[in-house]
This record gives C-alpha cells, structure tokens and sequence, in this order.
C-alpha cells in the first residue's frame, strides 16, 4: 500500500462528526465564558454608577455574579475536558480504525462506558438549553434600555419632556425596590445608553447568547454521534461496520 492509499485510508477513520462537535462546542463554550465574564463585570461597573449607588443595596447582586464567574472558569475547564474524552470516545468507536490495528471486540465495560457518554449528553444537552434561554435574559434587559434611548434620540419622536422617558431595573429584581436612585430618567439615561460599559456589556451578552447556542448545537451532534456509536458497539460489535462518527 502506497503513502496516498495510507493517508486516504487514514482520513476515512476520523469521525467527522464528533470533531465538528467539539470544534464548535470549544468555540461556544469559550466565546459564552470570555464574553460572559466581561459582561458581567460590566453590568456590575453600570449598577454601582447608576442605579445604585449605595454598596449595601446591591451587595448581594455582586456576590452572585462573582460566584458565576467562578461557575464560569468550572464550565470551561469541563467542557475543555468533556469534549477531548467524547472526541477520543469517537475515534474509539470508528471501525475504520479499528482496522489500522488489529481486529478485535468490544467489551461490555466498553459498551458501558458509551452508554453513560450518551446518558451524560443527553443530561448536558438540556441543562445547555436552560442556560440559552437563561443567557437570552441580559440581552433582553440591554436591548429594552437601548431602544428607549433610541426613541429620546430619534428626530422623528418630537418629545418635549426627555424625563417622561425613565428605566427603572428594579422591577426587574435586579436590586431591591429601596435602592436608590434605582431608575435612569431623561438626560442620565441617555449618559447610560452613552456610555462605554453599556455598549460593550451589551454587545458580549449578545456574542456570549451566541456562544451558547453553538454549545446546545454541539451538544447535539454529540447526542447523534454518542448514540450511533453506543448501538453500533452494543449491535453490531462483531460485524466488520464502519461507522463514521
């Protein structure tokens, strides 16, 4: 067998699908922590200028985000390690490679260990879609705050009182209803909408909600590939299959 036979035979054992999942799951799992973690910093510099002023009414807000951020650094290492197992678990199951080496049979140890890869995705693949919809949240919030600023801007809007124009986070549950001043009315919100921290927040919670809709895409492709991979080895580990995933 020549070098290009090798190198084609070689190709045909990479299970594309898993490395297409973990090349689009370590993307989304980094843009949603880097873009996340900025984010929140942000959020919390815009708080503390505007809508609250005193430290005590949003003490417990900043605790929460500062333990996200630890949460955060957990899902990325996770993940980074989650998705090299799966990518090997892939490579694994490919028949093709099986081939490069020697013939030989699944074990049940190794058909059980498969199986909890497609049970521990599954698991995955729905908690990453409460945290979509969960990062989905913050870009609602910024958006609302944007669009008013826009109208106060508009030429169009022939507004004589800005300060009818008001945002008021607390009836949000951000802060608590005594904060003060705890709402952003007229000239103030604009200076928000205005302001560095704003626009940068507000465009990482988008990129971060992207991130996280490439990690639910990721998680499943890996559902498709963990699950065809399990039933090749449960069903058909003595035949001679290639399996492509």
């Amino acid at each position: 067998m020549g070098c290009f036979e090798c190198c084609i035979k070689c190709l045909g054992g990479v299970p594309y699908a898993s490395l297409v999942a973990t090349i689009l799951c370590f993307s989304g799992v980094a843009l949603f922590c880097g873009c996340g973690h900025v984010a929140l910093n942000g959020t919390v510099t815009i708080l503390e200028t505007f809508f609250s002023t005193v430290r005590t009414d949003h003490a417990m807000l900043t605790d929460i985000i500062q333990l996200m951020q630890y949460v955060i650094y957990g899902i990325a290492s996770f993940f980074f390690l989650y998705g090299i197992i799966l990518l090997a678990e892939g490579f694994y199951t490919t028949s093709a490679v099986k081939e490069l080496h020697s013939e030989f049979k699944t074990t049940i140890c190794g058909r059980c260990i498969s199986g909890m890869f497609v049970f521990l995705t599954y698991i995955l693949g729905v908690a990453w879609l409460g945290v979509f919809g969960f990062s989905a949240v913050p870009v609602f919030l910024f958006y609302n705050i944007w669009a008013t600023c826009n109208t106060m801007k508009s030429p169009m809007a022939n507004i004589t009182n800005l300060d009818s124009f008001c945002v008021d986070v607390r009836q949000y549950g951000i802060i608590p209803w005594n904060a003060t001043p705890g709402k952003a009315c007229g000239s103030s919100l604009i200076t928000v909408c205005d302001s560095n921290e704003f626009y940068l927040s507000y465009h990482l919670y988008i990129v971060a909600c992207a991130g996280a809709g490439a990690t639910v895409i990721a998680l499943l492709i890996y559902m498709m590939a963990t699950t065809y991979n399990f039933a090749v080895l449960k069903f058909k580990s003595r035949e001679d299959c290639c399996t492509k995933f």
